[in-house]
């Protein structure tokens, strides 16, 4: 039954190869359930809420893509997108979280709209590739002032703005030990290298006595503080476009491009380099961003760390299926969640940043109309702490130069329209 509904011998695999590949996956990107809930709560959300909302959401995501779109693809709440979600959205621009979860739902709702008409390809091949790459880039540097903000590594200093922590504090000391350790066991290409940097980071803090251990296992939390607690009506306000958009753009390139790229590694591509079934893969990420607002997270997106389960032999759908089966098992984990501190998740915030930031490589480096654009775009995001407002001004930077300097035919009009509507925001809304 499974070999016929998956195709395993179609696509060269097998059951226990597809099993061995999802368990290797789910390793890799364990990390979400501990780091999560620990950013969320920051904006004001119950921990063990989001906790659940979190495993619902991956289990829930990750299946509709085995079974429906049968790649070996997993998801779950997005790095970066749930930084945006509580350091830009609701800490920084003073919303609360449920119009914050409001907007998540309204963009999962166009994500779907825009992935089952033709409107996504004309989105995707109108923006320009510079500053697609430089939009990871910058959250990418985006959440990595966040992780060394929660290690404890930069502190705020009024002379300088930003400044070095105090480094001889254990709990800083660990951060940046958890962070070596998490990067040499991903140079030693072993499988769960973030997990296991989190965890060993977590005990060196207990027996150092700068943490308590909470235990490992029991029934799952409450999930109604959270649950169905989305403000729809308060997010549908005019002034709060530009953070729908924001959420649904970067939701949009993030998983085009990690869809892409692991089906690139996993050989999945046709002939003409395209993707079979990319409406059903990104119908399956969008459904699953709806279905996180509702539950109480942040959007919800496909996963790179997929690329390990696929380096393991993971082929088909079969490999989804069963990282989903493990989120929903590790519900009973959640005491073990709250034992992990901040200290420990933010090495793996900071790893997570570094391999973000490597798309900055692939811009256009010869062409000053379309590096500077970038680079603006991916320094604002962090320097103005929201993702809104770097995407904003590398748009209207990239329509501006390219008007100077007579070359204004390569901006193509979703690029114009857009950075038109960014000045109009600044222009009336501030």
């Amino acid at each position: 039954m499974l070999n016929n509904y998956f195709k395993l011998e179609e696509n060269g695999t097998t059951v226990r190869r597809e099993v061995i590949a999802g368990v290797t996956t789910f390793l890799t990107m364990a990390y979400i359930i501990f780091v999560n809930p620990l950013i969320l709560s920051d904006a004001g959300m119950d921990f063990g809420g989001v906790f659940v909302a979190t495993c619902l959401a991956a289990a829930i995501g990750t299946a509709i893509m085995g079974f429906w779109a049968n790649y070996p693809i997993a998801m779950a709440p997005g790095m970066g997108l749930n930084a945006f979600f509580t350091y830009g959205v609701v800490l920084g621009m003073g919303h609360s979280w449920q119009i914050a979860l409001g907007m998540v739902f309204i963009s999962g709702v166009l994500f779907v709209i825009i992935s089952v008409l033709p409107i996504r390809e004309w989105i995707i091949n109108a923006i320009p590739r510079s500053l697609k790459m430089a939009t990871g880039a910058g959250i990418g540097l985006f959440l990595g002032i966040i992780a060394m903000k929660n290690a404890g590594l930069v502190v705020d200093n009024p002379a300088t703005l930003v400044g070095l922590g105090d480094i001889t504090q254990w709990t800083v000391i660990l951060a940046v030990i958890g962070f070596i350790l998490i990067a040499a066991l991903d140079a030693l290409k072993i499988p769960g290298a973030i997990i296991l940097g989190i965890l060993v980071t977590t005990v060196a803090g207990i027996v150092l006595g700068v943490s308590e251990f909470q235990g490992v296992a029991s029934a799952p939390p409450d999930p109604g503080t959270v649950m169905f607690q989305l403000d729809i009506g308060g997010a549908l306000d005019l002034a709060l476009v530009g953070i729908i958009f924001a959420f649904l753009f970067t939701d949009l390139f993030d998983t085009t491009g990690t869809l892409v790229g692991v089906a690139h590694r996993a050989g999945l591509l046709d002939k003409d380099g395209k993707l079979p079934r990319l409406k059903r893969a990104l119908v399956a990420d969008s459904t699953a961003t709806v279905i996180g607002a509702a539950a109480g997270t942040s959007p919800v997106t496909c996963y790179i760390e997929s690329a390990a389960g696929v380096r393991a032999g993971g082929r088909t759908g079969l490999t989804a299926v069963v990282v989903a089966i493990l989120f929903l098992l590790a519900l009973f984990l959640s005491p073990l969640a709250n034992t992990v501190p901040g200290y420990a998740t933010a090495p793996a915030l900071l790893f997570v940043a570094c391999l973000m930031t490597q798309g900055i490589t692939e811009v256009d480096w010869e062409d000053v109309t379309e590096y500077v654009p970038a680079v603006v775009l991916a320094m604002a995001m962090p320097f103005t702490f929201s993702i809104t407002d770097g995407l904003a001004l590398g748009f209207i930077s990239y329509a501006a130069i390219k008007l100077l300097s007579g070359r204004f035919g390569e901006a193509k009009p979703a690029v114009l329209i857009l950075a038109a509507l960014f000045v109009a925001k600044y222009v009336w809304l501030g």
